[in-house]
């Protein structure tokens, strides 16, 4: 009885973690998505301050595009950090 329930726990634990792990990548494809369409709107505002300012750009879209690289390094830190957890799990499943 001992040992079903814990391969029963065993188990439930997995699948805890398989949806854990899945809710992680699903969030951090909604947030890849919605850093790809503000890098595509800052895009567009760079290439309309440079029209209409002789090449220059304002400061508000220089620090628009330093916002939206520390975003990208936000992201692709949690990713790593998110992977590392995924083949933690990948080797452990393995092991059992």
């Amino acid at each position: 009885m001992l040992q079903q329930h814990s391969a029963e726990q065993t188990h439930h634990d997995v699948l805890l973690e398989v949806e854990h792990l899945h809710n992680q990548f699903h969030i951090q494809l909604i947030n890849i998505h919605d850093l790809k369409q503000s890098v595509k709107r800052h895009m567009n505002e760079i290439s309309y301050e440079r029209a209409r300012n002789n090449g220059a750009m304002s400061d508000d879209v220089l620090a628009r595009h330093e916002y939206l690289y520390d975003e990208f390094q936000r992201l692709e830190s949690t990713l790593r950090i998110i992977s590392r957890e995924f083949e933690r799990f990948v080797k452990y499943i393995g092991s059992h």
